[in-house]
């Protein structure tokens, strides 16, 4: 049997916190070494602990943190410092501009699923075990959402196999240095199918629209 992940929880609820410490250790597959309140005490957690996984609320009023983006910037400080740490931000916003905000770096080993999904174990510990791993999650209501507004006006299947491969290797994370040494390629040959790729989508440079993450939102969308 594989070690359970050695997990921190954040959350300014001390009843949400707990209750979901109790949900994770009863599967078996998660160890929760530390369970805190705000961003200040999640950073300090991850430095003395060292955990495999961080399950954090995107908001922890308090400190220094930008209001409402707390979990948010908090993730971005462990992944600069510890970027073997996976992260799952739990969030209450399904508007795609929070996911954007949290994947605007990348996505390798950063997980946005609304809060109501703490209550289906199985997916929950779905995202915990793909970001260990460096994968990324998107919750699929959010990817609805994204769809709906229109910002991704064109149609994925329109997409040559090999901008596929390009647009598979955005999602797990890479830059275009990473995708050209994953696929074999130059870098301005990925530069020109990412750039073939965001055409093809209708994704417009956009001060609300990272197109990355679009691009992936769309890639990973039904």
């Amino acid at each position: 049997m594989p070690e359970p992940l050695r997990t921190v929880v954040a959350d300014d609820h001390y009843l949400v916190r707990e209750g979901t410490r109790g949900l994770l250790e009863t599967s078996g597959e998660v160890v929760v070494i530390g369970a805190v309140g705000n961003a200040d005490e999640l950073i300090d957690a991850v430095r003395r602990l060292n955990p495999d996984v961080v399950l954090t609320d995107i908001r922890m009023p308090g400190g220094d943190w930008r209001p409402g983006f707390e979990g948010i910037d908090a993730a971005h400080r462990i992944h600069a410092e510890h970027p073997g740490v996976g992260i799952v931000v739990l969030s209450q916003y399904s508007d795609a501009l929070f996911a954007f905000e949290l994947f605007k770096h990348g996505t390798e080993g950063f997980a946005y699923l609304l809060k109501d999904r703490v209550g289906d174990l199985d997916e929950l510990l779905g995202a915990i075990r793909a970001v260990a791993t460096g994968g990324s999650v998107i919750d699929p209501k959010v990817v609805e959402g994204l769809l709906a507004r229109h910002d991704v006006r064109g149609d994925p299947e329109s997409l040559t196999p090999r901008e596929r491969d390009v647009l598979r290797e955005m999602a797990h994370g890479r830059s275009n240095g990473g995708i050209a040494r994953a696929l074999h390629l130059s870098v301005s040959s990925v530069e020109k199918n990412v750039n073939s790729i965001f055409t093809k989508l209708g994704l417009e440079t956009s001060a609300d629209v990272h197109r990355r993450v679009a691009a992936v939102l769309a890639y990973l969308g039904p």
